[in-house]
């Protein structure tokens, strides 16, 4: 019995007369052998992935396709015989009844031997036929719950997203929350949870800080931790009230955050939070979308800056303050103390003030209006914390701390206990750290308004202090930090490595980064009290220190400021072109704002790597009031 392709030939041969039938045998003759030497094209199936492989490339070795490649359809079949000739058909026939008779050995011998006759251009083409029918998509027949334990395997974000391209049953698996989760689990990419984000205190950010909770609840004053990701499915991603990501921030005694204040959406998601994380660390390293703006104030050098998310604001030895929105746009200036200002610290809209002149000055900053002048400091006031809203610790060269109740306008305690001046103080809760040019540290008790402790050790002036609750750090004169337990007074640790003064400290969660005159950086393990990174930072003093959970900025003397990635400890990028000297240096997720001396004149540069738009733009702007004769204002798109 012959197949339904042998019936037009058939009925063709039947149809002819007796006395054509030589000559009709002989055309036939003629024609296998004309279809003999030109075989007519065999169609086959064609895939999105196939392509070609050059005749000098071996096909045992193709390129890896970027993504995975869908499975093959049902609409590709096996090649088309019904155009082929007579001749062709009939052996074709024969070898294919021959080759489904035999078992699997035979057949694996039989397709060795034809491969091993077939050229390059012909194992290309079984190459091309073969591959899309051993490709499947697991995803079509795995069930849903397997398949995204799948994708959290992925470590490689574009990938993840590029995959969702592939089909729609890929684009429905990579738009669930867990992939997404696990990324940001493996990038730390956490946010804290609701309840943490309430009870979250006011924050600001400030170089060199340690973080601080501005409460006296002993369970509420521990720094921030993150938060254990829920089930996703069950649970949407929690939408903190603070602005997220907050665990990224570096914060000190600082304000309350409204909601109407926030600069940046909130995730949805975890794949909507992720990209927006991304995107920031992103710009961190390579740039992004950043603004830098110049603003050209008065002379002379910055003794303090403070970021918080409604204001700039910028202390100077010139006895003013100016105070600048987000955005570097200049909104008042607060002029009272008659001479320079050497601490500040704001509270929301208040700023509490000290500087030479000896006065504390409480401000408005709202309206620009002062509240109160706190008289009682007989020397510089040198520093300044606020443990809430209400209450301000100032230390100054008298030897005295001084703990003032703003509100009433009146001084509550005196601290007597120095023998020198008081260079720095920290806050947690109801206890207060100050350092001093007496080479001793005390712990004092707010409420109590005395000295609970002296910590001796150091053989020369405390610059810089910094205290969680948990342990105490100081950097003095003497090139040594010291890590002391609060509870005891005692000295847990003795931290050697910098061979000039310390004066930058900031101590986060279990890490110390420090900073000296000797122009390194240093971080240290808490736990194990021996250093991790040893940066040669800066060619002179490192004048402003700040880190986060993912790095470090550094500002310095020689008029750079440097990004540092935290675990790696290597330098990231400049964030800034080179000035003459860099006075000031602090920082959120997406912005930082350094102040610097540039051609003898103070300029402070606010740079944000991400904008809602994807344009960026590079503007100068000039406030009359504040610039020197030479005033400009220029505009560059």
């Amino acid at each position: 019995m012959e197949s339904d392709d042998d019936e037009p030939a058939s009925t063709s041969t039947m149809s002819t007369p007796p006395s054509f039938a030589s000559a009709s045998a002989s055309r036939s003759r003629k024609r296998s052998l004309v279809t003999r030497s030109q075989p007519r094209q065999i169609r086959t199936p064609s895939s999105p992935m196939a392509s070609t492989i050059p005749g000098n490339l071996l096909p045992s070795a193709p390129a890896s396709p970027p993504t995975p490649a869908p499975s093959p359809t049902p609409t590709q079949r096996a090649p088309d015989w019904s155009t082929a000739a007579e001749h062709e058909d009939h052996h074709v026939r024969d070898i294919r009844a021959r080759f489904a008779d035999m078992n699997d050995a035979e057949k694996q011998r039989l397709l060795a031997e034809l491969l091993n006759m077939c050229n390059s251009h012909q194992l290309a083409f079984v190459h091309d036929f073969v591959s899309p029918r051993l490709k499947k998509d697991p995803f079509i027949t795995l069930p849903t719950e397997l398949c995204l334990r799948i994708l959290t395997f992925i470590d490689d974000p574009t990938t993840l997203a590029r995959s969702s391209q592939v089909s729609k049953r890929w684009r429905e698996l990579v738009s669930d929350d867990m992939a997404w989760k696990s990324l940001c689990e493996k990038h730390a990419y956490r946010r804290l949870s609701n309840e943490e984000s309430q009870s979250a205190p006011p924050q600001v950010t400030t170089p060199t800080t340690t973080i601080t909770q501005q409460t006296e609840d002993p369970s509420l004053v521990h720094s921030a931790k993150f938060s254990s990701f829920k089930n996703i499915h069950s649970n949407p991603l929690p939408l903190p009230t603070v602005q997220a990501p907050d665990l990224l921030r570096t914060r000190s005694v600082d304000r309350a955050v409204p909601v109407r204040h926030r600069r940046r959406p909130k995730a949805m998601s975890y794949r909507s939070h992720f990209k927006q994380r991304y995107q920031v660390e992103t710009a961190w390293r390579s740039g992004g979308h950043v603004i830098p703006r110049q603003i050209q104030p008065d002379q002379g050098v910055v003794t303090s800056l403070h970021l918080t998310d409604r204001y700039i604001v910028v202390a100077l030895d010139n006895a003013k303050i100016h105070v600048f929105d987000t955005e570097g746009q200049h909104q008042r200036t607060l002029q009272g103390h008659v001479m320079g200002v050497w601490a500040m610290v704001p509270w929301g809209d208040t700023l509490v003030s000290g500087g030479c002149d000896r006065d504390v000055r409480v401000w408005n900053m709202a309206s620009g209006q002062p509240v109160h002048t706190l008289h009682g400091h007989t020397s510089t006031v040198r520093c300044l914390k606020m443990s809430d809203s209400s209450t301000a610790i100032s230390g100054s060269r008298d030897t005295t701390l001084r703990i003032w109740d703003i509100q009433k306008g009146i001084c509550k305690h005196v601290l007597v206990g120095h023998q020198a001046s008081v260079r720095c103080l920290e806050i947690h809760g109801d206890v207060i750290v100050s350092g001093s040019y007496d080479t001793h540290a005390r712990i004092w008790s707010i409420s109590e308004g005395k000295c609970l402790r002296t910590l001796t050790g150091h053989f020369s002036q405390i610059y810089a202090i910094a205290f969680d609750g948990r342990r105490i750090a100081t950097g003095s004169l003497d090139t040594s930090v010291r890590i002391w337990n609060p509870s005891d007074g005692k000295c847990l640790a003795v931290l050697q490595g910098h061979t000039s003064l310390v004066g930058q400290l900031q101590m986060r969660h279990d890490t110390l980064v420090t900073g000296g005159s000797d122009g390194s950086v240093r971080v240290w393990s808490l736990q194990h009290y021996q250093p991790i990174h040893r940066l040669a930072a800066h060619d002179n003093s490192v004048t402003s220190l700040q880190f986060d959970d993912a790095r470090i900025v550094s500002g310095g003397s020689d008029g750079r400021v440097k990004v540092w990635d935290l675990k790696r400890g290597t330098l990231v990028r400049e964030l800034s072109q080179p000035a003459d000297a860099v006075w000031r240096v602090v920082f959120e997720e997406e912005k930082a704002v350094i102040m610097a001396s540039r051609a003898q004149k103070t300029v402070m540069e606010v740079s944000m790597s991400i904008r809602s738009t994807r344009r960026s733009w590079y503007y100068k702007i000039a406030l009359p009031a504040l610039l020197s004769p030479s005033r400009c204002f220029g505009l560059h798109y």
